[in-house]
């Protein structure tokens, strides 16, 4: 049997970010949620989603995720693995990085 995946949103820096994981536990730390084993889609060549690659450079090498209680929406534990996203907050749309674009000229 596999391990079971868990979708884990919760806040940060004002945006809502829902990523997946293999483990979610009380923590050491009084307060704390340990999340590990993060789980990415894995694509070669062209970037499918920016959003998912961006979450993969901030916490792609992280072993464990150590989530205030308090900053924790849900965690749910799902059957397979969706979209992993970063929302706004306030308004609940995707935030997506754009390219930087050369300044205008004056």
């Amino acid at each position: 049997m596999s391990k079971p995946l868990y979708k884990v949103t919760f806040l940060n820096a004002g945006k809502v970010y829902e990523i997946y994981a293999r483990t979610v536990a009380s923590g050491a730390l009084w307060g704390f949620t340990e999340v590990s084993e993060l789980v990415f889609d894995v694509h070669d060549g062209v970037v499918i989603d920016p959003t998912e690659e961006r979450l993969r450079d901030e916490f792609g090498n992280t072993r464990a995720l150590h989530l205030p209680m308090h900053s924790i929406v849900r965690i749910e534990e799902v059957e397979r693995k969706g979209q992993s996203a970063i929302r706004d907050a306030s308004t609940g749309e995707k935030v997506v990085t754009p390219f930087p674009l050369p300044a205008k000229p004056r």
